[in-house]
């Protein structure tokens, strides 16, 4: 039986058929009347983004294997590669005349085509990745929107840039094309920013950030999706503001990365499980037919009570054996004190042990640390929002909320604690050291990392290290300086890293399945493994010297040993 195995992290759909590509590297065509898979393709690495052509005889993918593919539609017979891409590819278009290919790529390059793969044109100019491109003028004109904060106009023909928009301090996840000149954009705030020739007009349509925007030209209404776990839609007018049409709450396992129009009134999102999600505006109900958990692992971590590890289902397990269901896609778990603490898409912070809510915040939640004081211990989680929040460990009472603070202007990646000080890193590539528990900050570098941060650990020593897109482990006193920018065994970007607080050894394990081991005494690498060909998601030290933890997205966790081979275990 087909179906993914991992999130689906991108979603179109044509007439009676539905494509989805997942973190499973599966590409699979679906027929939407019975919500079957039709026929399967896969890339070599996390497939991000589909898209059907005009005529829906073609689909292309867009991959972290650092290419795009065009495939036949409906067999998925591979007919061209898109190579000269330096990095993940976000998403793929083809022109509506179906002779061209245009692709995204987080390599700061948008790039044109013909569909036998060879290259046109490079679209340089964007100064950060390129998030998204978009055929306007009937395929006379492209738009690309990136990180920078900019949209771009091009001349597909020439490759030359047209015209620049500068959204200034807008900082978005998502941006819809509604016209050649019109743009909707979401921000971190639950703004909806509409911008055309008569000016930019902001409105706020959520109670927190807005993850993706998706336009139905036939009907002139627009979608916004929120860290609120809503989907809204909302009528638009020439010259008049958004009209509300419908809310929906969003079912915990839907994930709010993709979305497509099937029909009038019926819109496809990917989710965390095997199979799509079907939203219909008439009544603002969710079928979630045939969507079953997945096994993907997100998290792992050692007690004294057991091996603890949880992933996209929610659910938590304890050597192996079920403790809690906690009901959506959790990116960590972390011990204290007496329990242990999950949390992740639905930002609600779980007794993993129990299942019970602790405390709820408005936006995703990515990491946790523990601070050690002397008044107890302190509980930290990043969040998507720049925020940290901070549960106290009260042995009479529980986690209770003690304060929840803005850190960053963007997603917090990773954090890591040493005696008094918290590390931390950003989407934005940027990191921070503050103290604690006032907060107060040490020290901060926007460009600590070229590219986006992943991760981040504490070192015996009372230093910090911290990996991300840009391939390279970087090393970092308690006060903020670099000591070190080590170059890695990773060709793809690096998820996560850890620190064996026995030996001072550092793993790091990329998206590609691979887990290398650095020595900082002795500046050499311990070991470069690849123990499975699915993601690495998080390491922690086992508990041996030189030994980590990998948990994976094929759903089992590797033991790595610094000097021999990767033993498999469930």
């Amino acid at each position: 039986m087909i179906k993914h195995t991992s999130p689906i992290s991108g979603i179109d759909a044509h007439g009676d058929l539905v494509v989805t590509a997942g973190y499973d590297n599966r590409v699979i065509l679906w027929d939407a009347a019975t919500r079957t898979a039709i026929a399967e393709a896969r890339h070599d690495h996390l497939a991000n983004q589909c898209r059907f052509s005009a005529s829906g005889r073609i689909v292309v993918t867009s991959s972290s294997d650092y290419s795009a593919r065009l495939w036949s539609v409906p067999d998925l017979r591979l007919i061209t590669v898109l190579t000269d891409h330096k990095d993940d590819v976000e998403m793929t278009v083809v022109s509506p005349d179906e002779t061209r290919v245009a692709t995204a790529s987080r390599d700061h390059i948008a790039r044109v085509y013909d569909l036998d793969g060879r290259l046109l044109h490079r679209l340089e100019g964007h100064e950060a990745d390129v998030l998204s491109v978009e055929w306007v003028r009937g395929g006379a004109e492209l738009v690309t929107t990136s990180d920078d904060g900019t949209v771009r106009r091009w001349n597909p023909d020439t490759g030359a840039l047209l015209s620049t928009i500068d959204l200034g301090d807008i900082e978005t996840d998502t941006v819809a094309v509604l016209g050649p000149d019109s743009f909707a954009l979401g921000n971190d705030e639950g703004e909806l920013i509409l911008i055309d020739p008569r000016g930019t007009r902001r409105h706020h349509v959520h109670d927190a950030g807005i993850k993706r925007l998706a336009y139905d030209a036939d009907h002139h209404v627009l979608l916004s999706s929120s860290y609120d776990r809503t989907v809204r839609l909302w009528q638009l007018a020439p010259g008049a503001d958004p009209a509300h049409l419908l809310t929906s709450q969003v079912p915990a396992d839907v994930w709010l990365r993709s979305c497509a129009k099937l029909d009038d009134t019926r819109w496809v999102f990917g989710t965390f499980g095997s199979g799509y999600a079907v939203f219909d505006r008439k009544d603002g109900s969710w079928d979630l037919t045939g969507v079953e958990p997945t096994p993907g692992l997100n998290a792992v971590t050692r007690t004294a009570a057991g091996r603890y590890t949880v992933g996209d289902s929610g659910t938590v397990r304890r050597d192996g054996r079920i403790t809690a269901e906690l009901g959506s896609c959790c990116n960590f778990v972390t011990p204290i004190g007496a329990t242990v603490v999950s949390g992740g898409q639905l930002g609600t912070v779980f007794d993993a042990t129990t299942g019970a809510a602790l405390h709820q915040h408005r936006s995703p939640l990515n990491c946790a640390a523990v601070h050690h004081g002397p008044d107890g211990d302190t509980l930290i989680i990043g969040t998507y929002t720049g925020e940290v929040l901070l549960l106290r460990d009260d042995t009479g009472t529980g986690l209770a909320p003690t304060g929840t603070h803005r850190i960053h202007d963007n997603a917090i990646k990773g954090i890591a604690v040493h005696g008094d000080v918290l590390f931390s890193v950003c989407a934005t590539g940027a990191a921070a050291w503050h103290t604690l528990p006032s907060l107060e900050p040490i020290a901060a570098d926007e460009q600590a990392h070229a590219r986006i941060a992943n991760g981040a650990a504490a070192l015996p020593d009372g230093r910090f290290a911290s990996v991300g897109r840009d391939l390279t482990l970087r090393i970092w006193s308690a006060a903020g300086e670099q000591q070190a920018a080590v170059p890695t065994p990773h060709r793809n970007s690096i998820k996560c890293v850890a620190v064996d607080p026995l030996t001072g050894a550092i793993a790091t394990g990329g998206y590609h399945g691979r887990v290398a081991v650095y020595d900082p005494d002795t500046a050499t690498w311990l070991t470069d493994q690849r123990p499975t060909v699915a993601g690495i998601s998080s390491l922690a030290p086992a508990g041996a010297p030189g030994r980590f933890l990998a948990s994976s997205y094929d759903g089992r966790v590797y033991e790595i040993d610094a000097d021999t081979t990767a033993r498999s275990q469930r």
